[in-house]
């Protein structure tokens, strides 16, 4: 058996990514063909708001997420994740630029969210993308044109928002919600849905969505999802079940 410790930077509103990201860890160890004895630590960073603006950008700046990364390092954890999806509309730079940091600060490999999916999306080659998210339309816009540095156009049709900048908002969101914006981009054409924020309470939704739209071939990439999927791709770790799928969705499923 091989015990892994993930170590997870959280934005300090978040209250969705903690408990699942425990519910997947859970669901990884009880797969026993998967043999694995993960366990999740997490340390915050402060994020209140999501809007596009100088002092919003700077809740992301490289320091405080050094010294929240180096008090990881302490438990000697195996991987470090940004559960955070800021280089969606700051430039995938941004996450390049603090993975790198964060290992060169504490030896420790690191990751992200952002990062996660958009290994996925290289590896399925998927070119009919849609995007949802909890954010104000302009923040979309902004991951929109992001998405073609890596070839992919995610079409206006295949974008959808709940309108808010409070992060602390961003968790109240129900499934009721959440089915209404997938069900639109999926109607737009869209075969792989991103889930971009993780402080919403989606990952969950992610097979029932895959389920429902099967005829399309829909495959959800939630988030949350793809910080822990990510990090256990750094470590070399083979997640892939048919257990997991069953769970959370394809974003177990090897591309």
């Amino acid at each position: 058996m091989r015990n892994i410790r993930l170590g997870v930077i959280v934005p300090s509103s978040n209250t969705a990514l903690e408990p699942l990201t425990q519910q997947i860890v859970a669901s990884l160890n009880a797969d026993k063909t998967l043999d694995l004895n993960v366990t999740v630590h997490f340390a915050r960073v402060r994020v209140t708001k999501i809007v596009l603006s100088a002092d919003a950008d700077a809740q992301f700046a490289l320091e405080p997420m050094l010294n929240t990364a180096r008090l990881l390092s302490d438990a000697h954890v195996d991987v470090i994740g940004w559960s955070g999806t800021s280089a969606s509309w700051l430039g995938f730079a941004s996450d390049e630029a603090l993975c790198k940091a964060i290992e060169e600060a504490t030896g420790i490999p690191a990751t992200t969210a952002v990062q996660g999916m958009n290994w996925i999306l290289e590896m399925i080659k998927d070119k009919t993308v849609g995007l949802v998210t909890p954010y104000t339309p302009d923040v979309n816009k902004a991951i929109q044109k992001n998405y073609p540095s890596i070839g992919i156009e995610i079409s206006d049709e295949c974008s959808r928002y709940a309108g808010l900048s409070d992060n602390i908002s961003f968790a109240a969101l129900d499934d009721p919600t959440w089915d209404k914006l997938v069900d639109e981009v999926v109607q737009n054409g869209t075969e792989t849905v991103l889930i971009m924020c993780t402080n919403v309470r989606a990952s969950h939704r992610a097979r029932f969505w895959e389920t429902k739209y099967s005829d399309k071939g829909l495959r959800v990439l939630d988030s949350v999802a793809t910080t822990v999927t990510g990090m256990l791709k750094v470590l070399g770790v083979q997640v892939e079940s048919d257990r997991m799928i069953e769970q959370w969705g394809r974003v177990f499923e090897s591309p």
